[in-house]
């Protein structure tokens, strides 16, 4: 079984920063792609962004250059440095880890991020 962990939500005033940070572990042999999405209070669930095995990076128009995706391949860990953040940004913000032997779609429990205005 794979185990998806985030870290680093918290509550800060707009235009600050927040670090987030997601750990797969468990029954992990490979892993094509991690990412983060976020959902928002009576809104659907959308894509942040995306890293994959290659280092190719996927943002959603909204965070793009405000927030950037990074990854640790030898501790299974993706990270999302966000800048700038507004108060538009206040979600569940929800890891994704992608498998390769066997494919399969994981997800973290989510962490909660709060910007004030």
């Amino acid at each position: 079984q794979v185990q998806v962990v985030e870290s680093g939500g918290g509550l800060v005033q707009a235009g600050g920063s927040l670090r987030l940070s997601c750990k797969a572990s468990g029954s992990v042999f490979s892993i094509n792609a991690m990412g983060w999405y976020r959902q928002a209070l009576g809104k659907q669930r959308e894509l942040v962004a995306h890293i994959f095995s290659g280092g190719r990076t996927n943002y959603a128009d909204s965070v793009k250059g405000r927030f950037t995706i990074s990854r640790d391949n030898a501790k299974n860990t993706v990270f999302l440095q966000m800048n700038s953040l507004e108060p538009e940004d206040t979600a569940v913000y929800y890891c994704n880890v992608l498998t390769g032997v066997p494919v399969t779609l994981y997800w973290g429990q989510g962490t909660q991020v709060t910007v004030s205005s």
